[in-house]
């Protein structure tokens, strides 16, 4: 499988998808571990599964299903990812972050980003929603980023600027829905590790003195490269399990794909009501 991908490569993905569908797709949703249910509120879906799109990588873990599914939700048209794929799963960032060049030539504008994190935040409970306001990039600063190498100026600058790597609109858009849906919308700084190990103490702690609300293994490659782009981005993670900062309690997978199903219908209600508060477009392939 390739690891290095041309602007021709991404356009015969897109061209791939664009065969099979009607609908001129304006938001990206990108579904975290355990939230693949939100993808089956979509209406009038069209299933691609991703082993049918020429040189898209494939997910192999749990709790990520490894398909699209385009349609509308809230009178939006819709391309949800249902299941991501991760730089520890030994691939490499070009394809980590593929699906982003891949709707960037789809020509979608609007980037709805999702995670299973853990609560660094001592005040969290897990069981709730985190609106991303900011991320810290500790990949990007020990040289994983997803922009090394040549510039694809197809896409954007050669340095980007990542002061508001989050849409402000976006994220009060979020918060009013959040206000009079009554759910209880925590706000923080979201952090990427390498994975798949989960923290030990000594991490949690140095992330907690870094001023880190939550800690998971993607979506910061993926903000990256969509900000690259011109894409604007609402980042929301789900707070799966609480900081084990003295080793008192075993993190597992399962416990994350469990407090998923808990989390699902309020980020979904979330999602729904931020799409119900955009223009609705309804613009079709010809």
């Amino acid at each position: 499988m390739k690891t290095k991908y041309t602007i021709e490569d991404m356009d015969r993905i897109a061209d791939e998808i664009r065969s099979r569908i009607s609908l001129y797709p304006q938001i990206g949703l990108i579904l975290g571990s355990g939230l693949g249910p939100l993808s089956e509120a979509v209406e009038d879906p069209i299933i691609i599964p991703y082993h049918d799109l020429p040189g898209w990588p494939l997910s192999t873990v749990e709790g990520h299903a490894g398909e699209l599914v385009i349609g509308k939700l809230e009178g939006q048209n819709v391309l949800v990812m249902n299941g991501r794929i991760h730089y520890y799963e030994g691939y490499e960032m070009s394809q980590v972050t593929l699906p982003i060049r891949v709707m960037q030539r789809l020509g979608i504008e609007i980037i709805v980003v999702t995670n299973a994190a853990g609560g660094v935040n001592q005040d969290f409970v897990p069981g709730n929603p985190m609106l991303i306001t900011d991320h810290l990039n500790l990949l990007g600063m020990a040289g994983v980023n997803p922009l090394r190498g040549p510039n694809m100026d197809e896409f954007g600058t050669r340095f980007p600027d990542m002061s508001q790597a989050y849409d402000r609109e976006l994220q009060e858009l979020a918060r009013n829905v959040a206000r009079e849906l009554g759910i209880t919308l925590y706000e923080g700084i979201y952090v990427c590790l390498a994975g798949p190990t989960f923290e030990t103490p000594a991490d949690l702690r140095f992330l907690l003195g870094a001023g880190v609300d939550a800690v998971g293994m993607s979506t910061v490659p993926e903000v990256i490269v969509a900000n690259h782009g011109g894409q604007r981005v609402l980042g929301i993670s789900g707070i799966t399990n609480s900081s084990n900062l003295y080793g008192e309690a075993e993190t597992t997978h399962e416990e994350v794909i469990e407090t998923g199903l808990v989390l699902a219908p309020k980020m979904m209600s979330l999602i729904r009501g931020v799409l119900r508060s955009l223009p609705s477009k309804a613009d079709t392939y010809s």
